[in-house]
């Protein structure tokens, strides 16, 4: 069953799909007439990205790093454990900095205009051993000022149900990496069999849920 997918526009506060928050950000009247204002002196990239029904679009300054962009995604949707990360890019890796890097790896202090433009599509992945992968796509560029990186829109959290039909509270993790139905609710959680309730871990608005020990913000 496909998963509904909505957010808010934080602009004009209207509530889009995710298909078409695309087109309205591209002509929202008040997001324009607040960007009128701002001093025009930097390049600033609209980015999407998203993983299954859950997306956001944000701003941010083409002179940031591709390592600014990991922290926010590692802020918003992904940090549990300090895991690595990496980006892809037109068929290069570009990878968080570590102690294993190799000399001819490639990391993520490239600012985000020399690797992207408009249209660009590219891929972001958490943890290298239970991994959550996103895609991304530059959107639009403008000229504007920022001072960080601005969520422009973000999805709701979707109405995940429990296959008995009731509201999901828990997620199952083993479940989930063996394909098996993993969301359940209350009552289901207290019946499963391959774990306890008190192992289950939350519902929550993130593509990581799930995954590791990630619990994330309800």
């Amino acid at each position: 069953m496909e998963i509904k997918s909505i957010g808010k526009c934080r602009y004009c506060n209207k509530t889009f799909s995710s298909k078409v928050m695309t087109t309205h950000l591209k002509s929202c009247d008040k997001m324009k007439s607040m960007q009128e204002v701002e001093v025009r002196k930097e390049d600033i990239f609209l980015i999407r990205a998203g993983g299954g029904p859950f997306f956001v679009y944000f701003e941010v300054k083409a002179n940031s790093t591709l390592e600014d962009v990991d922290e926010f995604l590692r802020d918003l949707w992904l940090e549990c454990c300090g895991h690595l990360s990496s980006f892809k890019i037109n068929d290069e890796t570009y990878y968080s900095e570590c102690e294993d890097n190799e000399p001819e790896d490639k990391t993520m202090n490239y600012k985000l205009f020399t690797v992207l433009e408009v249209n660009t599509t590219f891929s972001h992945e958490y943890d290298f051993g239970t991994p959550t992968y996103l895609n991304l796509k530059v959107m639009q560029k403008r000229k504007g000022s920022l001072k960080k990186i601005y969520v422009v829109a973000r999805n709701d959290i979707p109405d995940f149900k429990c296959n008995c039909g009731k509201k999901a509270e828990d997620i199952c993790p083993q479940c989930i990496c063996t394909g098996e139905e993993s969301l359940l609710c209350i009552k289901c959680a207290n019946k499963h069999e391959c774990m306890s309730e008190e192992e289950m871990l939350p519902i929550v608005n993130s593509p990581r849920m799930g995954m590791c020990g990630y619990t994330g913000e309800d």
